[in-house]
């Protein structure tokens, strides 16, 4: 639930993190400071946020970009933004404060409008597609106004403490809505992204779209595609690809109908609708079609099962590869009425399944993710994984070779911890027609990796040989021959027992052993 008091807290809290922001008001006294968008909105859920934007009233940009180059480093976003990002330097502070790093910038910001060149039709939405205009003067809800959603046009009084809310976006908060500011249209109109941001935000918070919203929405999806003149489409893909990735993490089934239902895979991956309708073997899915499967993979994603089984939180890659998993089924499927085929088949599906998202990443730039954020995609990895994903069905668990499972399932090159999750995503959403799925073939893989790993930890205990065969033959002068296993018996045997330790130990043994042979 939104905390009023929550959010005082909480800013008192920043005041004391962020020692600049009292040097500002100190250096300004008639200035006017705001946090603004979504830390507010982090705040009042109880959300830990990193993502400070501030807005600064009644100070000159030139006066405010002074003070922040005396503070930290600061650069000028452009005129597409009217914003500094800065990063503030604990150092320039006499006080016995320390300051947090920051893994982002901080946004300081003069109050500003945006008018969208698309009102005049020259442009289709693009989030550069706006004319900036900073007026220190302007009121913060003038400011807040061309935000896009209510929750995330809100501010917060860093001097009084108090909340300014001109769209109602507290209550909004507190119903689960997400509302875009004013007219919806015209909102997704000047910035197309924020169509996709909005699934993603009803995906990590799990809000619903307020219903003029979530009609526009589905109104504007087409613009998604939209080029300009020189071709280039106007919602860049890295764009989409941090919006779909971020929205599939935090909640896989909602995305995947969010996605759906929106009409965004129809715009963004068509290839995914085919497996609507697309039947299956009942004796072996009595769950439904391909699509009903699919989703009730992602839907293992996030159980409590998953997380005893694995212990790890999913990332990008693992969600993909359940999602694209058997993209190739309705591509590949043969019948007995059409084919001549015993039963329904899907020949391949997993070989050109993996080609089919290959070429997915490229499309949409899903590869763009920072590698260390968990929404990185490597096009190789998850063409891997839904490559290997039936090794368990092609073959017999209990007569595969060590070593291919040690190929497949304990490869440090390979995501072998993933196909393990993937096997079991895809077991689970498995139903036979006794109404329970098996697991049989993950579990059986499961125990022989245990065994497999016992008997590798059980060998990295036993320590290794003090000497060699060439040791034995230089030290005392002999061929090779049965003598020198002997010896090496012998040194193992006291090597084992603990008696000896080193390999001039091992010498001095062998030595004594060889004199009490000529004594006697």
């Amino acid at each position: 639930m939104a905390s009023l008091k929550n959010l005082q807290d909480q800013v008192s809290d920043i005041r004391a993190r962020l020692p600049f922001l009292r040097a500002l008001e100190t250096a300004f006294p008639t200035g006017e400071i705001y946090l603004v968008g979504g830390a507010v909105r982090d705040l009042l859920l109880h959300r830990e946020t990193k993502d400070y934007d501030f807005l600064v009233r009644h100070v000159k940009a030139s006066a405010l970009r002074e003070f922040l180059k005396v503070h930290g480093k600061v650069s000028w976003v452009g005129k597409n933004f009217g914003v500094y990002k800065f990063y503030p330097n604990a150092l320039s502070f006499q006080e016995p404060l320390v300051q947090e790093p920051l893994g982002e910038a901080i946004d300081m910001a003069l109050p500003r409008t945006e008018e969208s060149f698309s009102r005049s039709g020259s442009q289709k939405g693009g989030y550069k597609d706006f004319e900036v205009k900073t007026d220190p003067a302007l009121s913060v809800e003038e400011d807040l106004q061309r935000r896009d959603f209510t929750i995330n046009a809100m501010a917060a009084d860093l001097k009084n403490g108090g909340l300014i809310d001109p769209f109602g976006g507290l209550q909004d908060l507190e119903a689960g809505l997400l509302r875009a500011v004013g007219d919806p249209v015209l909102r997704f109109r000047e910035d197309s992204s924020r169509l996709l941001r909005g699934l993603r935000f009803a995906c990590q918070f799990g809000f619903s779209l307020e219903k003029k919203s979530w009609a526009a929405l589905r109104h504007c999806i087409d613009q998604l595609n939209a080029t300009g003149e020189e071709g280039s489409f106007i919602v860049p893909r890295e764009t989409i690809a941090k919006e779909f990735l971020k929205a599939m993490v935090s909640d896989p089934v909602l995305a995947f109908d969010l996605w759906d239902q929106s009409g965004s895979f129809q715009v963004l991956i068509p290839e995914l609708l085919p497996m609507k309708d697309c039947p299956q073997p009942k004796n072996f899915h009595s769950e439904g079609d391909v699509w009903t499967h699919t989703r009730l993979a992602l839907s293992q994603l996030k159980t409590q099962i998953f997380k005893e089984e694995f212990g790890l939180d999913i990332d990008a890659e693992i969600v993909l590869a359940v999602l694209f998993h058997d993209i190739a089924k309705p591509v590949t499927i043969q019948t007995p009425e059409k084919d001549g085929t015993d039963r329904i088949r899907f020949n391949h599906h997993d070989r050109i399944g993996a080609r089919m998202a290959r070429e997915i990443v490229l499309r949409l730039k899903l590869s763009s993710m920072p590698r260390e954020s968990g929404y990185y995609i490597d096009g190789d990895a998850l063409g891997w994984l839904i490559g290997s994903h039936l090794i368990l069905v092609q073959g017999e668990v209990d007569r595969m070779r060590a070593a291919t499972l040690e190929k497949y399932f304990m490869n440090p090159q390979r995501p072998s911890k993933k196909l393990m999750q993937l096997i079991f995503c895809d077991g689970s959403a498995t139903v036979p027609a006794s109404g329970k799925p098996q697991l049989l073939h993950y579990r059986q893989v499961k125990n022989r990796l245990a065994r497999i790993q016992a008997l590798t930890a059980e060998r990295a205990k036993i320590p290794r040989p003090l000497l060699t065969g060439t040791d034995v033959m230089k030290s005392f002068q002999i061929v090779a021959g049965p003598k020198v296993g002997e010896l090496l018996a012998l040194v193992r045997e006291e090597q084992l027992s603990g008696r000896i330790s080193s390999r001039e130990e091992a010498i001095i043994f062998l030595q004594n052993q060889n004199e009490k042979g000529s004594d006697s």
